[in-house]
Order: C-alpha cells, then structure tokens, then sequence
C-alpha cells in the first residue's frame, strides 16, 4: 500500500511541476536572495550561544557580481581592512599591511557557523543540479503548509556544501529551509530562511544557521540593504587588491 501510495504522490508532483524545469524552480528560489546580477549587499552577521545567548557581531558589505565574483569588505573595527574575493572556484584573503593574497577555501570561517561561501555567493543555480525529491510540510514540527522538497548535488568543485536538501514554497517557490552536506557527506548545518513578508514574499531577509556536528550554536546572517551595483573591473583582481588597501 505504501508503494501504491509513493507512486501517486510522485505522479502528483510530477503533474504539479508538468512541463516546468526543476532547474526553474531553482533559479525562481535565487531571486528572493540575487535579484540583480550586480548587487551591493550590506550584511551583519551575529552569534548566538546554544542557550541563545548573544556572542559577536560583524558588519560586511558584498558586492556580488555576474559571473560568480564576489567580493566582501570586512568593516566591523576587529576586522577592518580584511577582503575576500571569489572568483569562481578561487578564494583569496586579504589582509591588511600584506602584498600577497592569500588562498582559502569556501569553508572558511568568518563568524559562528557562516563560511565565507555563505555570505560570498548568494545563488544556487548554475553551482549545484536539482531533482525534485518529493513534496514534505515545510516545517518538521508541523505539518501544514506543504514544501517542495529538491535534491541539490554541487556540479562544481568551489562550492561550500556539497550536497543540499532544499525545501520551496509550494506556490512562490521561495526558499524556506535548507540542510548543507560537506564533502564528507556529513550534516553540517541546518539553515532556516525569514522573508519579508509570510503573505507575500519577494527577498530574504535573514538566514539563520545551525550547528549540526558539535556545538549547537546559532549564527544569524541578516541582509540590511541590496542595491544593484556593478563594481570596477580591477577590484575583481586579487594583485589590485593587495596593492590597493583602500577602495572607497
């Protein structure tokens, strides 16, 4: 019975999404965090202990670009002067008082549990395949309203997660819940995205991660502003950027 029943409920979702690309649904989730190919995001990113007491607080700003090219300005004063730019598959820190950038990896930990990957690349589509997994309630806890559930495998090898079950809005598609897989296939966090608005969503406005392979602690990354903005080509080169500390 329960086979019967797998059956029909793929044949549903298969009619829900008819003619529709799974891909599409992945590129309709990326405008509620990139609605723009050249963007200005400024970001502030705050810890929590398990208890949900407050640890640290850091302010960034992202100018994530076409192309997958990121690059993030650190302005909280403990940090200040310190640069991360991505380009594609390549990672580089900046640090400053130093003329050579230094390589990093996605992983790499700015605050809590954010990776510069999380703040670095605000889109899904083009870094990962998707396949609809299936349709599941949006939130474990509760069972009503349902999500659609996508199975996302990295298609590329600069990405921070290599595996991610994404759960959509039925109807807007918009982000609502994300667990990330390291390259050890291990559970490393559990993400949770907070539109603006329940009724109506258009962009994300927070996204809250939790840690799942020791600590338990809560980091909170929040959106303040996005303006679209294209960036000078020459602070896209890391050489530029060693020789040049001061940008704006």
């Amino acid at each position: 019975m329960k086979t019967i029943l797998t059956f029909v409920t793929v044949c549903a979702l298969s009619a829900l999404v008819h003619a529709q690309d799974v891909n599409a649904l992945l590129k309709d989730a990326d405008r509620y965090r990139m609605a723009a190919d050249n963007l200005q995001v400024d970001t502030q990113i705050n810890t929590f202990h398990a208890d949900g007491t407050p640890d640290k607080e850091r302010r960034y700003t992202v100018f994530a670009q076409a192309g997958r090219k990121s690059l993030v300005l650190m302005q909280s004063p403990a940090e200040k002067g310190q640069k991360v730019l991505m380009l594609g598959d390549d990672f580089w820190l900046l640090m400053p008082g130093s003329s050579r950038p230094m390589r990093i990896t996605p992983m790499q930990k700015l605050l809590g549990d954010a990776a510069t990957g999380d703040i670095a690349t605000l889109s899904w589509s083009g870094d990962y395949s998707a396949q609809l997994a299936g349709e599941e309630p949006c939130d474990e806890a509760a069972k009503t309203p349902m999500c659609l559930r996508l199975h996302l495998q990295a298609t590329r090898k600069g990405v921070t997660y290599q595996r991610i079950e994404l759960w959509l809005g039925r109807a807007r598609h918009e982000p609502v819940r994300a667990d990330l897989y390291v390259q050890s296939d291990k559970l490393a966090k559990q993400a949770r995205f907070v539109m603006d608005s329940a009724a109506a969503p258009n962009t994300v406005n927070e996204m809250h991660l939790t840690d799942r392979l020791g600590n338990g602690k809560q980091t909170r990354i929040r959106y303040l502003s996005r303006k679209e903005r294209a960036v000078p080509a020459e602070w896209l080169n890391p050489m530029f950027l060693a020789q040049n500390p001061g940008l704006e």
